[in-house]
Formats: C-alpha cells, sequence, structure tokens
C-alpha cells in the first residue's frame, strides 16, 4: 500500500467538494485501462498527436538546429510517441520520467534492447515536484505529450512550464501536445465511448481504494460522469454516488448523498492562442504550432525566453 495514496485518498474523501489527484487514477490496471481507451474510435487525441509527430518531427530537429539533444520525456512511458523524436533528433540521451518505477523500469529496458547505442536514462520520480536532472552534454530538448498539461488548472501549469524551463537552460526547447477546444459533442463522446472503457477507467480508482486500503464501496452505487463545463473550458470527470450511503476507508467512515461526487480528474482545452499565452506567462517564447486539418489537437515548439 503507498502511503502517498492513502493520504490523498482520505484527505481527499474528508474534504468539501470531494477531490482525489488524477495521478492515483494510474495504477497497472488504470494504465492497462487508458491504453486501451488510446485506441478507441471516440478517442481522437493519441492518433492525432502521432500524425501529427510522424508528419512534423523532422521539423522539431531543423529547429534544433541540428544538434543533438538529451530528450527528456515527461511522464515517460509513451514509446509510440517518443519514438519519433529518437529517429529525427538522435539523442545523445533519452530519459523518460515517470512515477511507477515498475513501468518506467520495463520500458527503459525494452527501448535499450531495440536501440543498443542510445543511452537510456530513466528517473523514477514525480515531475509534479522538484527533481534534478543529471548532468550531461548537448541541449535538451523537453517532451510532453497527451495534452497532459490539460489535466493541470492553469495557474498551476505556469508554475510547472516555469521550473520546467529553469530545467531545460537557456539553451533548451519544450514540445508539448495540447488538445484543442472544439465541438462539445466531439468532447463528450471522447470521454463517454460506447464500449465503457473510460467508465471502467474512472471507476478503477473504487476499486483500487478497495484493494489497497481496505475499502468496501460497492462498485454498483457508483457511476462514472464526464461533462464540459464551458465556462472553465474543460472536461470534468466525477464519480458519482448513486444512492445516499456510509463506505469505510481505512478504518474511517464517509456519508454520501445520492448525487454526491468524488472529482478524479479535469482535463483543460486550449486554443492555440491561448496556450501560447499561457507558454508566454511561463516565461517561454512560442516558436512554432503545428495543428490538424481538423484543428483537433497542436503540437507547440517553446523556447526559454531568456
Amino acid at each position: 500500500m503507498s502511503d502517498k495514496f492513502r493520504s490523498a485518498v482520505l484527505r481527499g474523501l474528508a474534504r468539501r467538494p470531494r477531490r482525489i489527484p488524477c495521478r492515483f487514477l494510474y495504477d497497472r490496471r488504470g494504465a492497462e485501462l487508458f491504453d486501451e481507451i488510446c485506441g478507441l474510435d471516440e478517442y481522437y487525441p493519441t492518433r492525432t498527436e502521432c500524425a501529427l509527430l510522424a508528419r512534423h518531427s523532422s521539423e522539431v530537429a531543423m529547429l534544433l538546429e541540428r544538434r543533438r539533444p538529451r530528450l527528456v520525456e515527461f511522464g515517460g512511458c509513451t514509446p509510440a510517441k517518443a519514438r519519433y523524436l529518437l529517429e529525427t533528433t538522435r539523442p545523445r540521451a533519452y530519459l523518460p520520467i515517470d512515477i511507477c518505477r515498475e513501468a518506467l523500469a520495463n520500458y527503459a529496458s525494452e527501448l535499450s534492447r531495440e536501440r543498443p547505442g542510445l543511452a537510456v536514462l530513466p528517473i523514477h520520480a514525480d515531475f509534479m515536484r522538484p527533481f534534478d536532472l543529471p548532468p550531461g552534454d548537448g541541449p535538451v530538448l523537453g517532451f510532453f505529450p497527451g495534452s497532459t498539461i490539460g489535466n493541470m488548472p492553469p495557474e498551476q501549469a505556469i508554475r510547472f512550464l516555469a521550473r520546467v524551463r529553469h530545467q531545460l537552460g537557456r539553451d533548451g526547447a519544450m514540445l508539448i501536445g495540447v488538445d484543442t477546444k472544439k465541438a462539445h459533442e466531439r468532447l463528450y463522446a471522447a470521454y463517454n465511448d460506447a464500449r465503457g472503457v473510460t467508465s471502467a477507467f474512472i471507476l478503477n480508482l473504487v476499486e483500487r481504494i478497495n484493494r489497497e486500503l481496505d475499502g468496501d464501496l460497492d462498485l454498483r452505487n457508483f457511476a462514472h460522469s464526464a461533462l464540459y463545463n464551458a465556462g472553465r473550458g474543460r472536461m470534468e470527470l466525477h464519480i458519482v454516488s448513486r444512492r445516499r450511503q456510509v463506505v469505510h476507508v481505512a478504518g474511517r467512515a464517509y456519508r454520501f448523498g445520492c448525487g454526491e461526487s468524488i472529482h478524479a480528474e479535469d482535463s483543460h482545452k486550449y486554443s492555440m492562442e491561448e496556450f501560447q499565452a499561457l507558454a508566454r506567462r511561463a516565461g517561454f517564447r512560442p516558436i512554432a504550432v503545428w495543428c490538424d486539418a481538423e484543428r483537433l489537437f497542436s503540437l507547440h515548439f517553446l523556447q526559454p525566453a531568456s
């Protein structure tokens, strides 16, 4: 049992409104379900971002002036995306960062076998907290795919990017995938897929609480809810109580009213101009942006402003 998970759950269930940080959705089962989500017809972000990387990663290398970087991937267990940059930028080293030690070790081992000439230096860390990059030669290219930046409130995203800017150094750069604002119907379908995989992914948090924290939450008494908040420009994902009930977690009792929820995740959407303005507030200078024909997703290349 993770002490961090236990503390976050007990603290999150005690507050009003209830909220548990979205990073705890990604245990082993959660990661498997999210991988399945990425292949769903309704879920456009992954295939759109991969297509953009396939089309424009050589331009990223050109913007680096063909200097071989150290490629630092935040949340670094996404081989389908990183491989495009590994091919075109030919990095001196690849440093994937992830909070899941087991997944990170497996991924690093697999990549080292595939690319014996590549220095793979995994970093086990929560990239939302300060950590140090090992010293090395060459500019640093940060890579933050999947619109994970959208899981942060804008002010938190600015603080994160400002800290990353210092880690990159004056000669560094950042490549970030960002989900765009679009028709509500398209967003709703992406987070409420017909097969119910997204529902299973969110409700896996209930099962994880039962598995790891001696919980007695009855899955039948909870439902997944994903709705677009137009005023805040974000999808909001909740675990909703279907009835009045009392549940127990780690020996503590929590009372739910019918319709009361646990806020599990947000996914902010940005127009290209909105995200560039956010990046500037974090001390970055937008250099290039690429978007697909339907304007579903964008890739931003940023450099420190000074």
